[in-house]
């Protein structure tokens, strides 16, 4: 029989409907039940995707005698990560407080009004060496709770403080906003990166899209080809790795050696926005076009496989399939063999690392790498590069469409507006870059789409959507990514309504979410749920920092509008942060990156002329193919420039000769206005202070 789950629209709460555990949904009804039974609750925090997650399902929480002891004495909460981060922020801190790791599945145990006890991780069945099994978890949690009470409750009020304090946020006296900050955090980065294999640290090892971004903008601040070097090193690395799906591409959830090559196969929609993104800003800067190709095969990838026909985008492909963490990605030398005509085989073979003994798990299957470059395969079978990248064409194409056959790993099908927004700002950037048409209609429907399904009749924006049901209140990420997003649309389309949306937004989310008595974000708005502490996220985390992403929003308005309020309320934020930029700057890379911008002088682009216009395309086409982290950039028809009045970059200018001009300026002081792309790049190379224009 379904237990309480069955009413639930998350994937992974369903996944756990049947389970013979008795399981609740996180709300009042069932902590009511807890202090009405007078039981500990035991709190079980994971996600769909998560491979740990259903090890833990299969063996305890499907086993009939592991069930019994939960029902019996436990009120059993399920929580899926994806949906309720607010509750996860809080409990994962307070398990990393408790036994100084954290990860998920994530096992907490509660007092009835919710303050944590204790807590872990995954717990095995049965007793292994140097780890409980799950049934001693329960028994020994239990004892302590009946014979120990007072002394549980007062732990429990010790973590919640610790976890209080930690969220916490407070300027330093004196504490001073300087260059030197950046450069303080750049020396402490690099000491951790792995000069071998990119990346930072060791295994396993995360894509930090948010550190490579902060060291590109750190190359354009300085010009400092070390973290340049990085950036590149990194990308490349985990390009040719097993990380990317060397066939479908797009990118798995992180490396579990430090080489990128034996992935952890979840496929997460935030990761392939972040790094498409992050490949974006590389190949602006490099101009490389290897890097461009891993965009365009990483949104390709998104536009497949993660859309929804209402133009949403997915959540996550499993790990798994058929049981099994891997097997639909990984192959064996014969089924290539086979696959494939000898002379394309030899050559995939030997460019994608496959052999005999394989490389994964200890079995004859290999996960693909890029191993030998087409400049070598070139020289060592006597044939042209061209050769030997279309027959690795032709294995690749072969081999996608034979995987097409196999049983897919389960995909989450609801839809988040934060990480559905880190997208829409990706497919913006992308269009306007690459002058990819289809991915500015697919921004367009997306934002479409996030601004019908996702928001109230009282403009509330809403976090999650599935089976045409949108819930839960909007976090403060959810504002800052979307609204972030429709900036980067505007940017791209000049479409006034984009704008509209995006200042209407982060007026609500100031509203909702700054404190100004803290000057900090929360993650949960005022008119929340209360939980034993109003979480706020300080770190990134495998995304941005709402906080970062709301104050990097905030610079990016005040530089168009020229609204100071926005640029106060994001100073504020910033020197809350000033101990963990000095402290922890490796674990705030986003942050680092808003500091950036904060610091520079903004570079404010107006273009007026007719949008269609060949001369107007070719000004907006300079300005997009350049690596300007630091920029707003508007681009409005002659006749129009009076309807934007509000936009200070817009005061007064106007074509010259008739033709579609550009202005660049600074501190809305501008340059003598220029008609040629050429005089353009000329401009937006300068670093000399600006020449006032007089109209």
């Amino acid at each position: 029989m379904p237990n309480h789950l069955i009413n639930e629209t998350s994937p992974y709460l369903l996944q756990h409907a049947d389970n013979p555990v008795d399981w609740r949904p996180w709300g009042e009804e069932a902590l009511a039940q807890a202090r009405a039974e007078n039981k500990p609750v035991f709190l079980s925090i994971g996600y769909s995707a998560c491979h740990w997650c259903h090890v833990m399902a299969h063996e305890s929480f499907e086993n009939k005698d592991i069930a019994k002891l939960l029902n019996d004495n436990f009120i059993s909460i399920k929580v899926d990560r994806e949906e309720r981060p607010d509750i996860d922020a809080v409990y994962m801190d307070a398990v990393q407080a408790l036994s100084g790791h954290g990860g998920w599945p994530l096992s907490v145990f509660l007092t009835p009004d919710g303050k944590p006890f204790f807590g872990g991780t995954y717990y095995p069945p049965e007793d292994r060496p140097g780890m409980p099994g799950f049934p001693r978890v329960l028994e020994s949690v239990l004892d302590a709770y009946r014979s120990r009470r007072d002394q549980i409750q007062e732990a429990g009020g010790a973590v919640v403080d610790h976890v209080r304090r930690a969220m916490a946020v407070s300027s330093e006296s004196g504490s001073l906003l300087t260059p030197e900050l950046l450069s303080s955090a750049f020396n402490r980065i690099s000491a951790s990166f792995d000069r071998a294999n990119g990346g930072f640290s060791t295994a396993p090892k995360f894509p930090q899209s948010m550190l490579l971004e902060f060291l590109l903008r750190y190359d354009s601040r300085d010009g400092d080809s070390q973290a340049r070097s990085m950036v590149e090193t990194t990308l490349e690395r985990m390009a040719q790795g097993g990380v990317y799906d060397q066939l479908g591409g797009g990118f798995h959830r992180y490396s579990t050696d430090a080489r990128w090559l034996v992935p952890h196969f979840e496929k997460m929609l935030y990761d392939n926005a972040l790094l498409a993104l992050t490949y974006l800003h590389a190949h602006q800067v490099t101009g490389r076009d290897d890097f461009r190709g891993i965009v365009e095969e990483t949104l390709a990838f998104l536009l497949r496989e993660m859309h929804s026909p209402e133009g949403g985008f997915y959540s996550t492909l499993d790990a798994d399939s058929e049981g099994e963490e891997g097997i639909f990605y990984v192959w064996s030398k014969p089924e290539i063999e086979e696959a494939l005509a000898p002379e394309d085989a030899t050559l995939f073979l030997q460019a994608f690392g496959v052999t005999d003994g394989g490389n994964f798990e200890e079995t004859s299957r290999t996960v693909l790498s890029r191993v030998i470059s087409s400049e070598d395969l070139a020289s060592a079978h006597s044939l042209s590069v061209k050769e030997i990248d279309a027959a690795l064409a032709r294995g690749r194409n072969k081999l996608l469409a034979l995987r097409g056959q196999r049983v897919p790993p389960d995909r989450d099908e609801k839809i988040l507006t934060s990480w559905n927004g880190l997208l829409l700002r990706s497919l913006a950037e992308a269009a306007a870059t690459l002058d990819r048409t289809d991915f500015e209609g697919a921004a367009t429907a997306l934002a479409d789409f996030l601004l019908t399904a996702m928001r109230r009749d009282d403009r509330r924006i809403l976090h999650s959507y599935k089976d045409g049901q949108a819930r839960l209140l909007g976090y403060l990420e959810d504002y800052a990514f979307l609204a972030n997003g429709l900036l980067s649309l505007f940017e791209t389309t000049f479409d006034r309504r984009w704008l509209d949306e995006s200042i209407a937004i982060t007026k609500a989310m100031v509203d909702l979410f700054w404190d100004p008595s803290d000057g900090a974000f929360y993650d949960t708005g005022k008119d929340a749920e209360a939980l034993v502490v109003r979480p706020r996220t300080v770190l990134d985390n495998a995304t941005p920092s709402g906080g970062a992403a709301a104050t990097e929003l905030l610079l990016r308005l005040s530089a168009l509008t020229g609204d100071d309020r926005y640029r106060s309320i994001a100073t504020s934020a910033l020197h809350g942060m000033y101990s963990h930029i000095t402290r922890f700057p490796g674990a705030v890379g986003h942050w680092l990156g808003v500091l950036d911008f904060y610091l520079a002088t903004p570079k404010e682009i107006a273009l007026i002329g007719p949008l269609q216009d060949p001369g107007m395309r070719a000004l907006v086409a300079t300005v997009h193919r350049r690596y300007m982290p630091n920029k707003v950039v508007v681009a409005v028809p002659p006749e129009q420039v009076f309807d934007w009045d509000d936009l200070p970059v817009l005061d007064g200018r106007m074509m010259v000769n008739g033709l579609p001009t550009a202005f660049v300026c600074e501190n809305f002081v501008c340059k003598l206005p220029v008609t040629d792309p050429e005089a353009l790049d000329a401009q937006l190379d300068a670093e000399a202070s600006v020449t006032l224009f007089e109209d």
